[in-house]
């Protein structure tokens, strides 16, 4: 019997940080360069891409620098669109 292992926060962190961290290096950018540009700590951005906690607007705030945020806002929609979830308000 095949063990199925859920998800966990602590993987899409690491899945994110990977992310930025690829998107980082594709623009050949190092962490410093990275948050002068968005005026943040380096700390911040190694955080990020460590997977560590940070803040959904440094994560934005990131997409957004790399042209990025408009594809995010498009699957945020379209999950929206697909969810069978009323709304809470």
């Amino acid at each position: 019997m095949a063990i199925i292992k859920s998800i966990t926060v602590k993987d899409i962190k690491l899945e994110l940080g990977e992310l930025i961290r690829r998107i980082r290096k594709e623009h050949r950018l190092n962490q410093d360069e990275l948050a002068d540009a968005l005026n943040i700590s380096r700390i911040t951005i190694s955080n990020l891409e460590l997977g560590k906690n940070t803040t959904l607007d440094t994560l934005l705030k990131v997409f957004l620098y790399f042209d990025k945020l408009d594809n995010f806002h498009e699957y945020i929609k379209e999950l929206a669109r697909n969810s069978s979830l009323e709304s809470l308000y």
